[in-house]
């Protein structure tokens, strides 16, 4: 599978805002499958990215515990300014289309009247 740098900048930000929820939930929230959530957890951890930890006295063996390594922070927010800045290039440039958008039609109009 191709790395997503949206997806992981996505995963990235679930796991710090709530550490604790479980990887059903988090796929939910995401609207992943559990099956790509995972790949993309162990891509994560692969890359030294996150921890994941088990609840070791929890009887309930399935609960894990998500953290951001600082090299995962760091990552978290270079992708962030990365999206912001694509985002941000894309705003100014449906901007300019919709400029130029109005002035033909605004000229249209002129030669009509």
């Amino acid at each position: 599978m191709k790395e997503n740098k949206n997806e992981y900048l996505q995963v990235l930000r679930k796991i710090e805002n709530n550490p604790n929820t479980t990887q059903r939930q988090q796929a939910k929230n995401l609207g992943y499958s559990l099956g790509k959530l995972n790949y993309v957890l162990q891509a994560l951890k692969k890359k030294g990215l996150i921890k994941i930890k088990n609840f070791q006295k929890n009887p309930n063996k399935i609960n894990y515990m998500y953290h951001l390594t600082p090299k995962g922070i760091v990552k978290k927010t270079k992708l962030t300014i990365k999206y912001l800045d694509k985002m941000s290039k894309e705003y100014e440039e449906l901007k300019n289309e919709i400029e130029i958008s109005n002035n033909k039609k605004s000229t249209q109009k002129e030669k009509k009247d």
